[in-house]
């Protein structure tokens, strides 16, 4: 996500936080509780990129209310399931008033279940493929104001991702992805949790 305001929020008892999770307890939690930290598990790996796929065009927050309801109808995101949706199953996707309803984009994970697949057979674990585009800590573990929306490495794990048959994973894509699973660390200095996240970081490099 790209920072449109360089600055940190405090609440009524003065905890500082990154400014884009000010909006309510939900995306509050997100950022305190997950945003950053490290995820090795594939599942939530595939899921996070197709849920920020499911996201071009529109804000997290809104993604992130529909999250369970994904959760239900994408099978767990287990993408050796998800691999196997039919058209019928799509056609019931597109009519499921719970997740964003955009026949691309569900037609899209399904694809994108199917190169997962792949992936693993070639690297062993989604997780070794998409943790080779680490960037330098130097650039990016740091951050005091502006955020990018992407970065080389999210670019070439685009650019990557797109020759072997992904979907819906454009740089900036990738980029989401990448400081939510951990990849990065783009909370602001003087975050409260900025700490925690580059110990956590620090101990899966």
């Amino acid at each position: 996500m790209a920072a449109r305001q360089p600055a940190l929020v405090r609440d009524q008892h003065g905890t500082a936080r990154c400014w884009w999770c000010d909006a309510n307890d939900l995306y509050r939690d997100y950022h305190d509780l997950e945003w950053g930290r490290p995820v090795l598990d594939d599942v939530r790996l595939f899921e996070k990129l197709c849920l920020e796929g499911f996201q071009a065009g529109l804000s997290w927050i809104t993604v992130l209310r529909k999250r369970e309801a994904f959760r239900e109808a994408f099978a767990q995101f287990d993408f050796q399931r998800v691999a196997r949706f039919t058209p019928k199953r799509i056609d019931r996707l597109v009519a499921n008033p719970g997740i964003i309803r955009h026949r691309g984009k569900i037609t899209s994970t399904v694809n994108n279940a199917a190169r997962a697949i792949e992936l693993i057979e070639e690297f062993g674990t989604l997780r070794d493929y998409v943790w080779q585009f680490v960037p330098s800590r130097r650039r990016t573990h740091r951050r005091r104001s502006t955020i990018p929306a992407e970065t080389a490495e999210s670019a070439a794990m685009s650019k990557d991702l797109k020759r072997r048959g992904w979907s819906f994973v454009g740089p900036t894509t990738c980029y989401a992805f990448m400081q939510a699973m951990g990849l990065v660390n783009d909370h602001l200095v003087g975050c409260h949790v900025w700490q925690e996240v580059e110990e956590l970081q620090l101990s899966h490099l």
